[in-house]
């Protein structure tokens, strides 16, 4: 039937700031949710409070609300609208919760606001622990022995009722947040107290743990009719007792028997159909028993787009946001066309003739003393996603995404060979469990150990043994003697060129040279969503090795934009927005745009935001074929971070043009030594300072600058390294260290203005010409990260001359660097004089921020002037608004409950929100001035 038309306007509930266990995937469905409904004629309000994502921009909703999500703020907007419905289901659980508050409070009923996509009854079903158990109970799903308590003395009699190992997980969290397992009784007590109070309602789920047993999740759509659709199955290679979200994941499920398959298909279409009367969307977890049995047992199902869902969209090329946004307001799914192949209907499912892999990305190394063994609490900050013919091909490539010093699985040399530290990771697995798995077998564990120790199935494990075959007769040859079709073997298990160098004991480009000459090149195939079954209408591309390519080069003038990879703490959902503001500009200056990225979380990596879309690791091998086939007029690496930052000296070397900053002025920039020295050629103020190699130089020159010091490795992201040291002692211990974990990094010591304020400012220029986007300044003292900081805009308190400084600081910079684009800088204030901290000609975490607060597309204008389309003078900025505009940082040190909460120069931040007041007088303003204008953690 055709869709609602007494809907004219919805609003949809964002997610607010990234937390773990909450990201960039709630952008990328609330941005989708937003067009769809906008392509029926319907007017849509959006609230959420994360300045950096791509749903809070103009070209998203009509009406962008960047608010606290609470009560008040919705009802704000319900006074100042007509809003006919609301869609709680594109903002995770942080929507879900406001939308029950609401509900509770008659805020809903007060102003004649219906609920879409879900209802009221679904949520307390599904967010009830105990309403949930009854209802599979009545409808005949199996689960784990398991009992709601709402106190600490009924859950020590049900502990004692059901024995060890047991769950605790708590009611109405995201993330895993409280949840833990149980294997001694002595740990209970805690570990029940802990998840009591993580729930706002004080109760807890026990059950029997079912640990070694198989994971599953099935994605499913459906509409008002009735009929429901399964998306995608998701396998997770980690078994029960790791969050799904901490996971490595395949799709399509791999070692499911169709039997249990069509078992577990009934079972969730009879789950979504029996917690509610709704269309939309929901994801349903399994377990099931790893034996010819197979027994299937609920764990949960979220009314809701989830973290999967993005996921399961991007693995099937099915835009599931999308869809289930269109559904919510009466279509049905045969209404639907299919956005791949715009022949067949949304009705019919996805069929994939390719593997997906997707790995979880960790920044263990920004809590020192944190539990890095993964459990029910989720502790990733970001994911990516590999795509290939075959599984191993998959699993290479998701680990050539996760940009952590490795070229892939093994053929490195970085192999761990201590037999004890491999087999006490195989038991208690962390970030590098599955690095340790390739170990076990490189040395000559047995099969039986490593499965008895992980419960990984066999299937999987015998993938990764092929992988250590193969390589071991690779090892027989030479770059001289090795034969086509070996070499032709590894490429499609996915090695890279430099594991095959590492293999033969040869240069990377040597193996490049010899595939060449031996004509093993990438291909590239279509996500189509049917297994070439019907014709793909839409350029969203993987590469492999085969015979036939599917990706068809045109010959307008192009351009490529490199991607951020994995979201990480320094590295998030900012430089996405960056990107796709980036894309959208070339494509209006005439470009056909190419995006490279493997992150399927974000809005980057949507197939409909470039002219064509590459699923591929932002890794120098597959992005120097993609540029190969492609012939670009050159790529811009400004946007995306370190990430892309990282290639520009290769894209150099190899002549390939990069759009706006040269690598040159990059390098100077990012080599805090040598940009040290420009400031002292350009008679810019900047805190004494020394570069050194050794730790001996390292007290030599500490000597000469004096105590305290700041320590700052150069060519890092998010403050990795920095570190204030006081005495020689310190010193000493923290350049070893670094030495150690960033070999050949130089290190800058500064000497540290001990109670300076701090300020940054962001520019775009054209080489000649420079404007100022906006100057904020710090709430905290320097010393710590400017992305752990309140930062508010305008300053609240630095006079003219310290503006005038800055401003004129700025100017200079930007052409010494010979910007071409964006630019952030920032400084350390004493005594009345402006000192230069550090300079970024590049995308900052910021600009989004600026961007909204003064409600101007920054980015694109930056890339109009990168491309030579504008001058910055071609521009008519508008005026800033009266008020200020407060980043407030977010953390998730609910995850890491025992390690140091203090700031410092290293980023700690996951997220940030924006909060607007008109003055100074304002209660948040002088309640957070008060509390951090010391140093003090949060």
């Amino acid at each position: 039937m055709p869709k609602d038309t007494s809907i004219k306007s919805v609003l949809i509930i964002g997610s607010g700031p990234i937390v773990i266990g909450q990201a960039c995937e709630f952008d990328y469905a609330g941005s989708q949710a937003a067009r769809s409904l906008k392509e029926e004629g319907i007017t849509v309000s959006l609230i959420n409070s994360n300045p950096a994502t791509i749903m809070t921009d103009p070209v998203t909703a009509e009406h962008v609300y960047l608010m606290p999500l609470t009560p008040e703020s919705i009802e704000h907007i319900l006074k100042e609208r007509k809003i006919d419905a609301v869609l709680p289901t594109m903002g995770g659980q942080t929507a879900l919760n406001l939308c029950i508050e609401c509900d509770k409070i008659g805020i809903w009923q007060k102003y004649g606001v219906r609920l879409i996509g879900v209802d009221i009854e679904a949520i307390e079903i599904t967010e009830n622990r105990d309403k949930f158990r009854q209802l599979m109970d009545q409808i005949g799903v199996g689960q784990a022995p398991s009992r709601i308590v709402k106190s600490f003395l009924q859950g020590k009699e049900f502990a004692q009722e059901i024995g060890f190992p047991l769950v605790i997980r708590p009611s109405y969290t995201l993330g895993g947040t409280g949840a833990a397992f149980v294997h001694k009784k002595e740990d209970f007590d805690t570990l029940l107290t802990r998840g009591l109070h993580a729930s706002p309602i004080h109760e807890v789920l026990i059950d029997k743990a079912v640990l070694g047993w198989k994971e599953y999740e099935l994605e499913l759509l459906r509409d008002k009719n009735d009929n429901v659709v399964i998306i995608c199955s998701i396998e997770n290679f980690d078994p029960m007792g790791v969050h799904t979200g901490d996971s490595i994941t395949v799709a399509p499920a791999m070692t499911l028997s169709d039997r249990t398959y069509q078992r577990m298909r009934d079972h969730a279409i009879h789950m979504m159909r029996s917690i509610g009367n709704f269309a939309g969307g929901c994801n349903v977890q399994f377990a099931v028993s790893p034996d010819e049995r197979e027994d299937i047992i609920a764990i949960e199902i979220n009314p809701r787009v989830s973290r999967s869902s993005a996921l399961a969209s991007k693995a099937t090329g099915y835009p599931i946001a999308k869809i289930a946004s269109k559904l919510a307001i009466g279509y049905s799914l045969d209404e639907l066309e299919n956005q791949i192949t715009k022949s067949t209907s949304a009705l019919f499912e996805p069929t994939l003739d390719y593997v997906i892999v997707k790995i979880p990305r960790w920044n263990f190394n920004k809590f020192p003393g944190a539990d890095r063994q993964l459990g029910l609490q989720m502790k990733s900050v970001g994911e990516v996603m590999g795509i290939g013919r075959s599984f191993q091909e998959a699993l290479q490539k998701a680990c050539q995404s996760l940009e952590i010093n490795r070229n892939g699985l093994g053929a490195d040399g970085k192999e761990e060979r201590n037999q004890d530290t491999i087999l006490h990771s195989l038991e208690h697995p962390s970030w590098n469990r599955l690095f340790h798995v390739y170990d076990a077998f490189k040395l000559g564990i047995p099969m039986k150990t490593i499965y008895e120790k992980t419960k990984i199935d066999f299937w999987f494990l015998n993938q990764i043994e092929e992988m250590i075959a193969l390589e071991k007769e690779i090892e027989k040859f030479t770059i001289a003697n090795i034969s086509k079709d070996l070499l032709f073997e590894a490429k499609q298990k996915g090695y890279g060129d430099r594991q095959v160098a590492h293999l033969l004991k040869c240069l990377e480009s040597e193996v490049f040279s010899k595939r060449q000459e031996m004509g093993i090149q990438r291909v590239y195939k279509l996500v189509d969503t049917c297994a070439a079954e019907f014709e793909a209408k839409t350029p969203y591309y993987y590469s492999t090795f085969e015979l036939e390519n599917e990706s068809i080069v045109s010959d307008k003038k192009k351009i490529i934009v490199l991607g951020s990879g994995p979201n990480r703490i320094g590295q998030g959902i900012e430089f996405d927005y960056s990107c796709v503001h980036g894309v959208l500009a070339a494509k209006e200056a005439g470009y056909e745009t190419i995006m490279i990225n493997c992150n399927p979380e974000t809005v980057s990596t949507d197939f409909s935001t470039a002219d064509k879309l590459y699923f591929e690791p932002v890794f120098w091998e597959h992005i120097y074929d993609i540029i190969l086939h492609e012939k670009p007029e050159g790529v811009i690496v400004q946007l995306g971070g370190q990430t892309a930052l990282k290639l520009a000296e290769k894209l150099d070397k190899y002549g390939i043009k990069i759009i706006g900053t040269s690598y040159k002025a990059l390098d100077l920039a990012e080599d805090r030594g040598s940009f040290s020295t420009l400031l002292a050629e350009n008679n810019v103020p900047y805190p004494k300072f020394g570069v050194i190699e050794t730790a001996e130089e390292a007290n030599a020159l500490a000597k000469e600058l004096g105590f305290p010091l700041l320590v700052r490795p150069s060519y890092v992201l998010g403050g990795q390294g920095m570190k204030i040291v006081i005495n020689e002692e310190e010193l000493e211990h923290h350049v070893v260290n670094l030495f150690k974990d960033i070999p050949g990094n130089k290190i800058l010591l500064d000497h540290y203005l001990d109670g300076a304020i701090e300020a940054e400012a962001d520019a775009i220029c054209d080489g000649e010409d420079v404007y100022i986007i906006g100057i904020m300044q710090h709430i905290e003292p320097a010393g710590i990260h400017s992305g752990d900081s309140y930062a508010v805009l305008p300053p609240y308190n630095l006079g003219d001359l310290i503006i005038h400084q800055i401003e004129d600081i700025t100017k200079k910079i930007a052409v010494a660097l010979r910007t071409v684009g964006l630019l952030n800088i920032q400084f350390a204030i004493k005594d009345d004089k402006v000192y230069v901290i550090e300079a970024n000609p590049r995308a900052s975490r910021t600009v989004p921020f600026i961007a909204k607060a003064y409600k101007e597309p920054y980015v694109n204008y930056a890339t109009k002037v990168m491309l030579g389309d504008k001058k910055v003078k071609d521009f008519n900025f508008n005026p800033h608004k009266k008020g200020y505009a407060i980043k407030v940082p977010v953390f998730s040190f609910d995850k890491f409950p025992n390690v140091n909460k203090e700031l410092g120069p290293e980023m700690k931040s996951t997220g940030e929100a924006i909060y607007f007041i008109d003055d100074l007088t304002d209660p948040f303003f002088r309640k957070v001035y008060s509390e951090r204008n010391l140093y003090l953690s949060r």
